[in-house]
């Protein structure tokens, strides 16, 4: 069995959770003697190996042609090209990891129209939700509806506008959107103005994707609850949550004991909270904590926030920013530390650096959100932090670390070993063979009936 996935990203370029997970299984059920290969778009075709598992760049435009592109279509250059990786690797299915305009549903359309039979793990609130964090006017947990107007006003909420205005302009009929657009007008106003026509069309491609694939891997309750509530049925939907390289925790490291050290880790994106982690930590100047932030920049934009949050720090010695963690050492070094902190304020379907942290052995203090509210028992192992997006609230779990410093040590006793990666790969080996099995019942099923029919003409 060969099974082709398709990744935002890939290595070389700086890869964020979902790649570097993807990864890990492909290597997990090679291993098994299952061929994975790897696609993601890239600067031009390429074809290597890394890390022991081959890899298919396929070139596509890093500004897509056109509105329509970003809100649906998708980009016709990573299109094209994704046909030619299929052609050369003539994979037996197909597992997409990313819905954007180079990795969009037009890719599945290629995969169904050659007869392969697909898979969609749903690894990030993008996929559905325009704003990136499923929460509704950026703070209130969302159903996950897909609602034109609902998420037109949200979205422009988040471009700057208040809730008033947000709610005016999504009302606005759909004529006047097709109007703005026949007429070519775009940019600033006219874009916010053709927003629900183009949030229509968003929502009609999501629509196609989820009802096109095979099955829809979900990593979190909360995701399931999403697509229910926008009529998947269950018989598309399989949870299979992650899981990590089952390690025996590092011996700790000898350190300064007037200090409780935290670790921050993962992309430095405005929406994972590291500015607000540093602005509680700032709120207690003389606390003995320090924090060591391991940041990914994947963009412009992550790069942009970099700068943002180091000016924030003002010079406080206790905040370093170190370059990323090694993957294949990270719970090592993790359990250096006392907790690690994740004050992500989006729902997450993981994230895998709270399982880094379990399996080395080191409680976890984060927002009481989506997937870390699934995995962190609060006071049990780890703390979860309510309001998320409160200062104060950051501020005072903070001080508890430094006061009550014999809670930490309790938390860490009573952590449970998480899922390991052995067992989530041979997950997604038995659901490869279930869909593909499905797959050849469906195909001796509608060649009975050609028979069938030709026998009674």
């Amino acid at each position: 069995m060969k099974v082709l996935h398709v990744t935002f990203s890939y290595a070389p370029d700086p890869m964020g959770g979902t790649e570097v997970y993807v990864g890990d299984v492909c290597r997990r059920l090679r291993s098994d003697g299952l061929r994975a290969v790897i696609a993601a778009p890239g600067a031009q075709a390429a074809s290597y190996e890394m890390d022991g598992v081959p890899v298919r760049r396929f070139p596509f435009q890093a500004r897509p042609d056109g509105l329509e592109a970003l809100y649906g279509r998708g980009d016709s250059v990573a299109a094209f090209a994704f046909d030619a990786v299929l052609e050369a690797e003539r994979p037996d299915l197909v597992h997409q990891h990313a819905l954007t305009p180079a990795c969009s549903g037009e890719l599945i359309a290629r995969a169904k129209k050659r007869g392969l039979p697909v898979v969609f793990t749903y690894h990030t609130p993008t996929v559905s939700c325009q704003r990136g964090t499923m929460l509704r006017w950026g703070s209130e947990e969302c159903d996950g509806r897909l609602d034109v107007r609902q998420c037109t006003a949200c979205t422009l909420h988040g471009l700057g506008l208040n809730r008033t205005v947000s709610r005016m302009i999504a009302s606005a009929p759909e004529a006047v959107g097709e109007a703005i657009a026949h007429a070519g007008l775009s940019g600033g106003g006219w874009t916010a103005l053709r927003l629900s026509t183009l949030m229509k069309r968003r929502h009609d491609e999501i629509r196609r994707v989820l009802t096109s694939v095979d099955r829809v891997v979900v990593l979190a309750d909360w995701v399931r609850r999403v697509l229910r509530a926008n009529g998947i049925p269950d018989r598309k939907l399989k949870l299979a949550r992650h899981g990590v390289a089952r390690v025996e925790p590092a011996a700790r490291t000898a350190w300064d004991a007037r200090y409780v050290r935290l670790a921050h880790l993962g992309r430095l994106e405005a929406n994972k909270g590291t500015g607000l982690l540093i602005e509680a930590l700032r709120a207690i100047p003389d606390a003995p904590l320090t924090l060591d932030i391991f940041g990914i920049t994947q963009s412009d934009a992550d790069r942009r926030e970099l700068d943002r949050v180091r000016g924030l720090t003002e010079g406080d010695s206790r905040i370093r920013f170190l370059p990323p963690l090694d993957h294949a050492t990270i719970t090592t070094r993790l359990a250096a530390f006392d907790a690690v902190v994740v004050p992500s304020q989006l729902l997450e379907t993981g994230p895998l650096v709270v399982l880094e942290a379990f399996a080395a052995g080191v409680p976890v203090i984060g927002s009481a959100l989506g997937g870390i509210a699934e995995k962190v028992r609060n006071g049990v192992d780890g703390w979860l932090v309510s309001p998320h997006d409160s200062v104060e609230a950051w501020r005072e779990i903070l001080v508890r670390c430094t006061s009550e410093r014999t809670l930490l040590t309790g938390l860490r006793e009573r952590i449970v070993p998480p899922r390991s990666l052995d067992d989530a790969a041979h997950e997604m080996r038995r659901l490869y063979g279930e869909v593909l099995a499905e797959r050849v019942a469906a195909n001796a099923s509608e060649s009975t009936g050609m028979h069938a029919g030709t026998g009674r003409a």
